[in-house]
């Protein structure tokens, strides 16, 4: 049974192993900077269709490359005959109490969309278009094959106006040889905003760029395990996330049934959820070639893993979204901001669905409300509320830390007894040509177990309860690792940020070794084998812990100091116990007849 235990224990070491590698990608690889290569416009046929849409949803290509958007002339646009464009290129600023956007009327693009209750690596806010050279910005029009239109470089003519309700509205419009074309932005009071494009004359072969890519990660974000990026889109009740780093071709993701799209980063999500005339929405994967995270970056669209060079191969990557339209006009209402979990449920799209927090999500949405409701009623400081709510979930825990406790102490009594029996069969569970005795081992184990049923001992009483603690600690973990409340929230002195690694390793070294003293103060039981494999996990979780966000390894430190504390109060009163037995041992044989 003590082999089934070291089995056991085994299996939950391994679990957790898989379940971390599961929940968290590794860290994507630097950025370097090679030469872009130039490769020839796709065949429209190689766009693959989306996880949980059809083949048959795919709307028919030719395999020709993308015809040219057609255009009507000026004067049959419906924008009348006269020229419209700009003399020369402004830029204008839209601030609210959420978010600072500046747009370009060239083009009509997005320049930056910083958001003003987060800050960036530098102290400044964070900016959610990326940085870039070389590149069309934030809804640029692109034509059937990808590839930026002229009317992108256009001046166009802004209207700027306030709509019922007090919604911003800025009206571009440009008409001229590049095409005619209106893109209206409406700036609404409840942070989202529409965008609003027509491309007169146009039936097909057009779209509007997101991406690529979201804000501007500093390198310790770009090293950062935890700090994943990907797109997320909602097709009916299913939401699928796809990874930056794992997507090889475009994919085509067919408006019916589409809720939906956005790009994401662990705490911050830019989402367009259509309106009208969007027949198809195109992830593809871009290369980043920059030389280091600080300056702009330069993106390489590819169709196919076999147009990258192997340097290319290496390099980081991202995701760019282009949404085709069926028609000349286009509209969608977008969300751009952080992934505050309330904010979100109260939308009425479930963009909720993209704070991950794993498996066991009501668990995790508990400790957050919990965490929350600490940090607003008793400590305003994240540092020191995880500490708290550990407590909190410590004392909850009590009943089954206690009976696994009580267990662990009852196997170390029994503990010489049950290896006076295996020295008692060792001898005999080979035979003399060195093969396993079955009826040996077996008659070892029935009289293990009844000495387990004599004692009132369940041999799994030490296991079964720290399994059931699984799904609370992997939810607290989940929440600590995606909740933007702990994005550059400091705690003492040189943790500054809980949601990044200790710079210096203290929390995680200190963290090792108050495991170890706990696990010396734990009762041990089992074979020599099992007690040397769990004198090996503290080595295993400190350098496994040294690249976890502190948030985390706070919570693993406290939840161990509790553990100590725990082992210290047990070891007084069974202290306390044993010298009652003693009393009243010595009483009672003072007490018989003839005793001196």
């Amino acid at each position: 049974m003590d082999t089934r235990r070291l089995f056991l224990a085994f299996l939950l070491s391994l679990a957790v192993l898989l379940l971390w590698g599961k929940l968290f990608s590794p860290p994507e690889p630097p950025e370097t900077s090679p030469a872009p290569v130039e490769t020839a416009a796709p065949a429209a046929e190689e766009l693959t269709v989306a996880k949980g849409v059809t083949a048959s949803e795919q709307p028919l290509r030719t395999g020709s490359p993308a015809p040219e958007v057609p255009l009507a002339p000026a004067e049959e646009s419906g924008f009348g005959t006269e020229p419209m464009m700009a003399e020369m290129e402004e830029r204008t600023v839209v601030e609210t109490e959420r978010f600072r956007a500046e747009l370009t009327n060239r083009g009509a693009k997005m320049i930056t969309f910083e958001i003003l209750d987060h800050q960036n690596s530098t102290g400044g806010p964070v900016d959610l278009v990326r940085a870039r050279r070389g590149f069309p910005y934030p809804f640029a029009l692109v034509g059937g094959d990808g590839e930026s239109l002229a009317v992108n470089e256009s001046l166009f003519v802004l209207e700027r106006g306030v709509a019922e309700g007090g919604s911003e509205v800025l009206t571009y419009t440009f008409n001229g040889p590049a095409g005619s074309v209106e893109k209206q932005f409406t700036f609404r009071p409840d942070g989202l905003f529409e965008v609003e494009v027509t491309l007169a004359g146009a039936r097909q072969g057009w779209g509007l760029l997101v991406g690529p890519g979201i804000r501007n990660p500093g390198a310790d974000e770009l090293g950062n395990r935890f700090a994943q990026r990907s797109a997320v889109y909602r097709v009916g009740k299913e939401v699928e996330k796809v990874n930056s780093q794992s997507l090889g071709e475009p994919t085509a993701i067919p408006a019916a049934g589409l809720r939906w799209i956005g790009l994401q980063d662990t705490y911050f999500l830019t989402a367009a959820i259509p309106e009208t005339g969007l027949g198809l929405a195109i992830l593809e994967p871009v290369v980043v070639l920059s030389r280091s995270a600080e300056e702009p970056a330069g993106f390489f669209p590819f169709r196919s893993e076999d147009e990258l060079s192997e340097e290319q191969e290496d390099l980081s990557r991202e995701l760019l979204i282009i949404l085709q339209a069926d028609g000349e006009r286009l509209s969608t209402v977008a969300f751009w901001g952080a992934k505050e979990y309330d904010r979100l449920e109260a939308l009425p799209y479930g963009l909720e669905k993209t704070v991950d927090l794993g498996w066991f999500r009501p668990f995790s949405l508990i400790l957050l409300k919990g965490l929350r409701w600490i940090y607003d009623h008793i400590v305003p400081n994240y540092g020191w509320a995880i500490i708290l709510l550990t407590v909190v979930i410590r004392i909850v825990l009590f009943p089954l830390t206690h009976k696994s406790t009580v267990s662990m102490q009852k196997m170390q009594k029994l503990n010489p007894k049950i290896q006076a029996i295996r020295q008692k069969y060792r001898g005999k569970l080979k035979d003399k040509k060195g093969r396993p005795s079955p009826d040996a081992q077996k008659k070892m184990n029935e009289e293990i177990m009844a000495l387990y049923k004599s004692e009132g001992v369940n041999p799994a009483g030490g296991c079964l309860p720290m399994v059931l603690q699984i799904p609370v600690l992997f939810a607290f973990y989940r929440l600590l690792s995606a909740a933007i409340e702990l994005r550059g929230a400091p705690w003492i002195m040189w943790i500054q940020d809980l949601s990044l690694k200790d710079p210096l390793y203290v929390l995680p070294i200190v963290m090792g070794a108050s495991q170890f003293l706990q696990q010396k103060m734990t009762p041990a039981a089992g074979d020599p084998m099992q007690r040397r494999m769990f004198a090996m996990m503290p080595i295993f979780f400190t350098v496994l812990f040294l690249g976890f966000p502190s948030g985390m390894v706070l919570y693993w430190l406290t939840n161990n100091l509790l553990g100590i504390l725990q082992q210290i109060v047990y070891k007084k009163i069974q202290e306390r116990r044993e010298e009652t037995e003693a009393v009243s041992s010595s009483d009672a044989s003072k007490s018989k007849p003839g005793a001196s």
